[in-house]
């Protein structure tokens, strides 16, 4: 359809929409955050995108994950969100993997892409996937929510910054999540992703910004 991105124009030019469809993003997790994630990059014009999620949709999905529905209960979360994306773009190029990242398949997976996005909800493969990130000298994107809370910084190959922030591994308690808050801090990791992708400026590399959404504040803080 040619005026299936007629609104991007102008925003973002011709070229820079072409170029969008020769890019490859890698989602790990596609629950609250990958949900919304995959919605934005399938909707903007990614050309190929891999989804990576060995878990199903559980009841407790229900309020904050796009993809979840009573119907598909029970049902893998990248099956779902692969039938999600093609009625969005019926053409596009998806990978499944319905598998959990583990050490041993974790290269094999990523390898290939242009941008890897962090929407997981535990530290230890967080931390494996900006190691492999950072092997395959692929920009990984990092979010991650709580409450009413975000956070969401890029990641470049040898920042070790989730190491950083992650200090310990040491994993808590699941924390409450509200249904707008994953929504957000996914569409800011979407637009890391496409700043990335098109070479543009002012993405957040040894930056993390956070954000209160109960109490309106932005901060970014320099790691």
């Amino acid at each position: 359809m040619n005026d299936r991105y007629e609104r991007n124009l102008g925003t973002i030019t011709q070229a820079e929409q072409d170029l969008l469809m020769e890019k490859r993003a890698a989602v790990v997790g596609c629950g609250g955050l990958g949900g919304y994630i995959i919605e934005y990059l399938a909707r903007i014009g990614v050309g190929f995108i891999t989804l990576i999620d060995g878990d199903v949709f559980a009841a407790s999905n229900l309020n904050r994950q796009l993809i979840s529905l009573e119907e598909n209960l029970g049902n893998n979360k990248a099956e779902e969100a692969r039938k999600r994306a093609l009625q969005i773009r019926s053409g596009m190029s998806i990978a499944i993997y319905n598998v959990f990242l583990n050490e041993q398949n974790a290269f094999e997976i990523l390898k290939g892409h242009d941008v890897i996005m962090d929407a997981l909800d535990n530290v230890k493969t967080r931390l494996l996937v900006e190691k492999t990130a950072s092997t395959l000298g692929i920009p990984l994107v990092h979010g991650a929510v709580e409450g009413w809370c975000a956070q969401v910084c890029s990641v470049f190959p040898g920042d070790a910054i989730l190491s950083m922030l992650y200090a310990g591994n040491r994993e808590s308690v699941k924390p409450g999540v509200l249904s707008f808050t994953p929504a957000f801090c996914a569409s800011l990791q979407a637009s890391e992703a496409v700043k990335i992708m098109l070479n543009k400026e002012n993405v957040l590399r040894k930056k993390l910004l956070t954000v209160d959404m109960k109490n309106s504040s932005f901060d970014i803080i320099e790691l």
